[in-house]
Order: C-alpha cells, then structure tokens, then sequence
C-alpha cells in the first residue's frame, strides 16, 4: 500500500489530465479525480470528492490537492464529514497542483508517509528556479485540515510552524553547496556528461529520486538533494552539461554506480 493522492479541480479534463502526467512516474500510486460538478459542469462537488477520498485511502492515508478557492473550501468541507478514524489519515495540501501533484506521486510511490508526502507536495510551492531565475516566494504552506484553523494559514505571510525549509533548497546547480567532506573516505562522488537529448527532465528526475530513495545514503546532485524529483528539476541540465553527485552513507557507493549506469546510458532514453 501506499499514501493515495486525490485531485480536486474545477474541471474534469484538467484533474484527468493531471492524473495522466503524475501516473507517469507512480505507477503503483493511487490517483484518484474529484473534477468538475455532478452534471459535468464546471465547479466542484462534495460527493465526488468524499468518493475520491473513499477510493484513494487504501489503509496508508490520502493527501488531497485543489485548484482555486472554492475547490479548498469544498474540500476541507469533505474531510470535516469523514468519521474520525479515517479524517486522522486524511490530508489538504497547500500546494501548487501540478507541481504538488507530481511531488507528491513520486514521493508516495516510494513507500514514505503521509506526512513525508504532504511536505514533499508543499515544498514544491516553495523551491527556487534554475539559478539566475527570480524567486517570488509566494507560495505558503497551509494548516492541514482538522487540525488547525485553514483560513489562518492561507492568508498569514509565514510557512507552515514547524515546517523544515525543502532539502537542498538554496542555488541549484552549485555542487559546491554539499556539506560532504571530499576528504571523508566515506563520501564518493562522480561527474559525468549528460548524453540524452532532453537532458535530466521530469521522467527522469523521477526516476532517479525514486531509486535514490531506496538506498541508505545521503545523496546530492549539482548540490540538491537527489531523493527530491522537484529539487532535480531546478537543476535545468541539459545535453552537454555535467551531472555531479556526491553520497555518503552505508549505499553511497551503490548510489555513485547507479547513477553512472543512468547516465551513461541516457536514462534509457538513447
């Protein structure tokens, strides 16, 4: 089993649409859509959403991710009517939907929990693009529902209290922001070109987070934090340019070879 997601959208080709893209890279998750009015309209509905929740929560809990106002609202609405046992295992998140969606799909389809899936999905609100790109800072992170008031934190200025700042946040691409000791024997690293047109993209960067995340280790690429397909992905590394990763830890070895064995071959994609 894993954490299941459902999307919550105005409109049912859009959250189809999205449930298309995150099933690409979690494969064994279950997405379930909650888009569009009982009639086919556009809007949202409270019975649809308490069936998507039904479907989506298979014992390991279920995170939900919406896309406008009303559909927060109709949402949190849903999970106040869930019985208490099942509410307990049910999350909103205050996340981008399409970024949070993915995060959130890659994160689930490697076993973590639902509170390990919930930051992965609202950290995706919260990091930077490529280096040189302006950093807005909008997006914050909001109170998950039966616990705390959501209105509060969908319109206060801070993070979520208590929230981590994402993994490997800071300028992407700088291998240099590792915190591993080169000089440790326990650190390995590796540097390799990239040789697939498309460079390190959402298939592969999900794929690579994936794998990462299975293996006992620290592991960093150009300096962010390999186990997050998000992070990777503010990368921007294209054809040509060079792919850094640094691990320690009991796998860091394993994780070197892995990825050399990704790279080389192209990600499959060659």
């Amino acid at each position: 089993m894993s954490v299941g997601l459902v999307i919550v959208s105005h409109s049912a080709k859009l959250a189809e649409g999205l449930r298309e893209l995150a099933a690409q890279m979690a494969r064994d998750v279950t997405i379930e859509t909650a888009g569009g009015t009982d009639d086919g309209g556009i809007g949202t509905s409270l019975e649809k959403i308490s069936a998507a929740i039904a479907a989506a929560d298979t014992g390991d809990g279920a995170l939900l991710l919406a896309d406008l106002g009303s559909a927060v609202m109709t949402a949190e609405t849903a999970v106040e009517f869930l019985e208490d046992e099942q509410r307990a295992r049910v999350r909103l998140a205050d996340a981008p939907l399409v970024e949070g969606t993915v995060a959130a799909a890659v994160a689930a389809q490697t076993g973590r929990t639902l509170q390990a899936v919930l930051q992965e999905a609202e950290s995706a609100g919260r990091i930077p693009g490529p280096a040189g790109t302006p950093d807005t800072g909008t997006q914050e992170s909001g109170a998950q529902p039966g616990t705390e008031p959501t209105a509060a934190a969908r319109t206060g200025t801070g993070e979520r209290p208590g929230a981590e700042p994402a993994a490997g946040a800071g300028e992407p691409g700088d291998a240099g922001d590792d915190d591993f000791d080169p000089d440790d024997a326990g650190v390995h690293t590796g540097s390799w070109e990239l040789i697939n047109p498309a460079g390190l993209h959402a298939r592969p960067a999900a794929a690579v987070a994936q794998a990462m995340s299975d293996l006992d280790a620290e592991v960093r690429i150009n300096g962010v934090d390999a186990k997050s397909m998000m992070m990777l992905m503010t990368l921007g590394l294209g054809q040509g340019q060079t792919l850094t990763v640094t691990a320690r830890g009991p796998d860091a070895a394993r994780a070197v070879e892995m990825m050399a064995l990704e790279v080389r071959n192209g990600f499959g994609e060659i």
